[in-house]
């Protein structure tokens, strides 16, 4: 799907309400309340009617779309040009593109964003590689190696080679901390675990089950990054795109807001060979939960 392509087979608030109930309800359309199935009302604003609870409602009720004053052809083009962004898009170049205010532009991201949260994510098997990144803040001079800077956040990255990555906002990099992330996401029966020589990834390792032959070390304090299969290049591939989006593309971007963008790049990240991203985001947004200005902004 192409920018073009959006133009062109969406060019009407009809047009665009007819792809959404297709993807919302791909077996017929069905009453958010009670869902039983409901029928389409002779009327100009394409709403439905269950006649179970006496409901009507429009293929935007209770989404990311609703009480949006947005045309649906803008938001298809903002999904597009986030979803295919590879280091993400900016709300302010999002606000030139569509011809709207900042804060709408803003609100808008935020929302597509929402959208991109997992649920229930597969647990990532095989080969996994684990290393910890610090985004944000200033550089300061004379710290100890990998030792984490008070102005910087810590970002956790898990990756299955050859599969899925996860990103994740963490408060510290305590052997606990690790552990968690470790059983939330990675299955007990996993090949192997990769990461460098931090000194809390041993007592995490063995916190989180994962024994002996199963964790592999790579050692960078002897320039050692690479020996054999053992590396941790892989997710270190992943953490230098988020930064490349972070420095290039968001400029800045808050504490509150990282975890946010951190589902964003994972998101289209694990679904960069799909052909369908464009449809299966639109989908993702017509089952998410509403995101409210107020719940974004408290």
């Amino acid at each position: 799907m192409t920018l073009v392509d959006v133009i062109n087979l969406f060019d009407t608030d009809e047009r665009c309400r007819e792809l959404l109930v297709r993807l919302r309800w791909p077996a017929g359309v069905e009453c958010p309340r009670c869902k039983m199935l409901a029928v389409e009302l002779a009327t100009a604003k394409q709403l439905f009617y269950c006649k179970g609870c006496d409901y009507q409602f429009s293929v935007t009720s209770g989404t990311v779309f609703n009480d949006s004053h947005l045309a649906l052809q803008k938001w298809f083009l903002a999904t597009l040009l986030l979803c295919e962004s590879r280091k993400g898009h900016s709300a302010n170049q999002m606000k030139r593109e569509l011809g709207v205010s900042y804060k709408t532009a803003w609100y808008l991201c935020h929302r597509i964003r929402a959208a991109m949260k997992e649920v229930d994510p597969p647990m990532l098997d095989g080969t996994v590689e684990m290393d910890e990144t610090y985004v944000g803040g200033r550089e300061r001079k004379g710290r100890g190696w990998n030792t984490p800077d008070n102005n910087k956040e810590i970002v956790i990255g898990l990756r299955q080679r050859g599969g899925d990555l996860r990103f994740f906002h963490a408060s510290d990099v305590k052997s606990g901390t690790l552990a968690k992330y470790i059983q939330e996401n990675v299955s007990t029966d996993v090949d192997v675990m990769v990461t460098d020589e931090f000194p809390a990834y041993p007592k995490a390792m063995i916190s989180a089950g994962v024994h002996g032959s199963k964790h592999k070390t790579i050692r960078h304090r002897d320039r050692v990054y690479v020996d054999g299969e053992i590396h941790t290049n892989t997710v270190e591939s992943a953490f230098s795109l988020l930064k490349r989006g972070i420095m290039g593309t968001w400029h800045k971007i808050s504490a509150k807001h990282l975890p946010a963008y951190l589902e964003e790049m994972s998101f289209r990240f694990n679904r960069r060979k799909n052909a369908n991203l464009f449809l299966d985001t639109l989908r993702h947004m017509v089952t998410a939960p509403v995101l409210t200005f107020n719940e974004l902004t408290a």
